[in-house]
């Protein structure tokens, strides 16, 4: 029965993304607060706010976190009946894999400008959105926070690529912890990077902290995921990002 394998297959899945989530939020502020310009954690801020999680983002967070699980459950069990186009064999050139790597990268980043804009419609937002913008400040446990049908369409792109794309699975690998790392970054405190050049942080052309800290600030601007070129193209970026 297929079943019982894919519920342990979850659970399983779960816990490590729990751990990945605890990881990341652990390590990637500090080390961010290393990079040259950041304001450390012993500087005072200009503004009195803390940076504390809010039971709300973590509660949606361990939530939408089932649902990549049970993503990853059913892509694992597929991959073994052979439905799945993922590449385990060696002997690839070795361009494919960073070729590959960028190419998901460009096509989710594109997919997710045309759905971040949908979701922030009106009659979109409050069923599939709202509860990522919960808090206008956020932290790395808001990085994971989806309602449940956000999450859906989140998982389903990852779903939905290795059953359409020859991919190897080193790539995959690679792209999941860039994502998941990619998240957390773009939801630190932009205070704490205030003084750190865009070009010493992530560039004119990639998304940090201080660029999606103001899409939480200001939602009808910064839709992009990874790449600022689709707000620059469409007219969505804040002139101050």
């Amino acid at each position: 029965m297929m079943l019982r394998p894919l519920l342990s297959l979850t659970l399983g899945l779960e816990a490590i993304l729990l751990a990945r989530t605890l990881v990341l939020i652990a390590l990637i502020p500090p080390l961010a607060r290393m990079l040259p310009g950041a304001r450390s954690s012993t500087e005072p801020a200009p503004t009195q706010r803390t940076q504390r999680p809010s039971g709300h983002d973590i509660a949606l967070s361990l939530g939408s976190s089932w649902i990549f699980a049970l993503g990853g459950a059913v892509v694992i069990q597929a991959d073994g009946l052979g439905l799945t186009r993922l590449i385990h064999e060696p002997g690839s050139p070795w361009w494919l894999a960073p070729l590959e790597f960028v190419a998901v990268l460009l096509l989710q980043d594109t997919l997710f400008y045309g759905l971040h804009r949908l979701m922030h419609h009106r009659l979109c937002y409050r069923w599939l959105h709202q509860g990522h913008h919960h808090s206008r400040h956020p932290t790395g446990w808001t990085a994971f926070a989806f309602d449940a049908g956000e999450g859906l369409l989140q998982a389903g792109f990852l779903v939905g690529v290795v059953f359409l794309i020859p991919l190897q699975s080193a790539t995959l690998l690679a792209l999941l912890l860039t994502m998941s790392a990619w998240a957390v970054v773009n939801h630190l405190d932009p205070v704490q990077q205030s003084g750190a050049p865009r070009s010493e942080w992530l560039g004119r052309w990639l998304i940090g902290p201080t660029h999606h800290g103001l899409h939480h600030l200001r939602p009808g601007r910064n839709y992009g995921l990874y790449f600022t070129f689709w707000d620059r193209i469409c007219g969505t970026v804040e002139p101050s990002a």
